[in-house]
């Protein structure tokens, strides 16, 4: 163990200082302007109901119970009873779904405005809508690491589909609404086949978007500039003794988001020697700074959700770096 962490200081002591980035964002105040406000009014609608939405699943319970019930001592009642607890259950997933359909077309107005242009120059124009977006990415983590733990939404909506293909809601209400479900239920059902279906809708919107309008260098720099910025807010907590526990969680988790889209969207990825992102201070500051909570899922995230951490370009110490630390 010894040995391991004399190479681990090593490696991110190396480099020790990323190049700090031009853009400073102030993650303690999100306060705005009235003309912010006006201008950012359809995206912040859009976040209103994130902090809902977290306490919704993590207060989850599912409906193992009931349906055990009605799939071992099978009959009216017992059915009925699933059936009444797993309906209340699917209209929060339901919930959850729709909320990811709202990012599809809100996620590229903000980064049309961050990212056509001068990236710099609009990140410190529109500090606003930086944090809106840091918002965004933050909110991306915290649902997938709860929807991780929570097994209980899968073995619910399975039963819902079950339920649905007997015709079960056929007996409720009319026959185009009973079809209208089915087709509903199909795409939730894509949603959450995904381990991490949050970041999966934020990585597909952002890879469209790049596709569509050609400007992946300039949303791989908005990312890459996220990132750095999150980094030294973190890594200059030390000098900012009022600096709270609950931004420095913040920044590691919009960090760690940002580098998994990055490494999406870039043909070279976020590991090799030529990314503008630091991953092994970027590692040493998750380790340094992170809370009990959040470590192993920040690193975990890293190891499992990007898309180039095992090319043949990305140095061996990158892997061993986050193979052995997840």
């Amino acid at each position: 163990m010894g040995n391991f962490l004399s190479q681990f200081n090593d490696l991110v002591n190396r480099d020790a200082d990323s190049k700090v980035p031009d853009v400073q964002l102030d993650f303690e105040d999100s306060s705005m302007s009235e003309e912010e406000l006006e201008s950012y009014s359809n995206v912040l609608h859009m976040l209103e109901p994130t902090a809902d939405l977290l306490e919704m699943l993590r207060n989850y319970e599912g409906c193992g119970e009931y349906i055990r019930q009605a799939i071992g001592s099978p009959g009216p009642e017992s059915e009925q009873e699933a059936w009444d607890h797993v309906r209340p259950a699917v209209d929060k997933l339901k919930t959850f779904y729709k909320y990811s359909t709202s990012i599809e077309s809100c996620l590229p107005q903000i980064l049309q405005t961050l990212c056509i242009g001068d990236v710099n120059k609009n990140l410190e124009r529109h500090q606003g809508l930086a944090r809106i977006l840091c918002q965004l990415l933050d909110f991306v983590f915290e649902f997938d690491s709860l929807k991780m733990k929570t097994p209980q939404i899968q073995n619910d909506f399975s039963y819902y589909r079950r339920c649905l293909s007997r015709g079960k809601l056929s007996n409720e209400v009319d026959l185009k609404s009973a079809m209208n479900e089915d087709e509903l239920a199909n795409h939730v059902s894509m949603f959450y086949a995904y381990p991490t279906p949050m970041l999966k809708t934020v990585t597909e919107v952002t890879t469209q978007f790049v596709g569509q309008h050609r400007v992946r260098r300039s949303v791989s720099e908005c990312l890459a500039t996220l990132a750095g910025v999150c980094y030294h807010t973190v890594n200059n907590s030390k000098k900012k003794p009022n600096q709270r526990a609950e931004t420095t969680a913040f920044c590691l988790r919009v960090m760690v988001i940002s580098i998994i889209i990055y490494d999406h969207i870039e043909p070279q990825g976020a590991f090799n020697k030529s990314s503008p992102i630091n991953i092994k201070n970027s590692v040493k500051a998750i380790h340094t700074f992170g809370n009990a909570t959040d470590t192993p899922n920040l690193i975990s995230a890293l190891r499992f959700n990007t898309k180039h951490l095992n090319d043949a370009t990305t140095p061996k110490t990158i892997k061993t770096l986050i193979a052995t630390t997840a």
